[in-house]
């Protein structure tokens, strides 16, 4: 815990310091993690989720049911891959609920033309450093992360399809 000090005078902040002085370590973390996510050679890796996807460009989106920007997500993915995937793109939205039935009701409710995989125990985003919801990677046909992207915002779609054109390009 960090000791922050709060003035006698300024009680209707105590509730701010309180939160913040419990908000900075897990901040820290999560910029340590991102860190040493991005201080490595980030590939697809030799796991099961990920086998076979070197030659393809791959948009590598983490999500959960409870996430409302994932729902908003799901069909600009859809878009996506039904327009690039003769090009060698390939979506692959992994779900990180602990109850697949709550992943198979959201799928029910925003059905995915793409591929999706259930990471329930967390490892592939804990090798990615998955910090937010949802979160997506873009990587290259070498399996190399060429961009990062956290939250779903509708006002950059247009700036990431260019980012997926560029390396379909490549």
């Amino acid at each position: 815990m960090i000791p922050l000090s709060i003035h006698s005078r300024a009680p209707q902040f105590a509730p701010v310091f309180h939160w913040i002085s419990r908000f900075l370590p897990i901040a820290a973390l999560a910029l340590t993690a991102s860190l040493a996510f991005h201080a490595k050679s980030a590939e697809v890796s030799n796991g099961p989720l990920l086998d076979g996807l070197k030659g393809k460009v791959v948009l590598l989106d983490f999500w959960a049911s409870w996430c409302d920007p994932c729902r908003r997500s799901f069909p600009w993915m859809n878009e996506m891959q039904r327009r690039y995937a003769g090009s060698d793109l390939l979506v692959v939205a992994v779900n990180l609920d602990q109850d697949r039935k709550l992943a198979e009701k959201f799928l029910a409710a925003v059905p995915a033309g793409f591929r999706v995989e259930f990471d329930r125990g967390g490892a592939l985003a804990t090798q990615f450093g998955v910090t937010a919801m949802p979160m997506s990677f873009l990587l290259d046909r070498k399996g190399i992360v060429r961009e990062r992207h956290s939250g779903f915002r509708e006002a950059v779609k247009a700036q990431r399809e260019q980012s997926i054109l560029k390396l379909l390009k490549e």
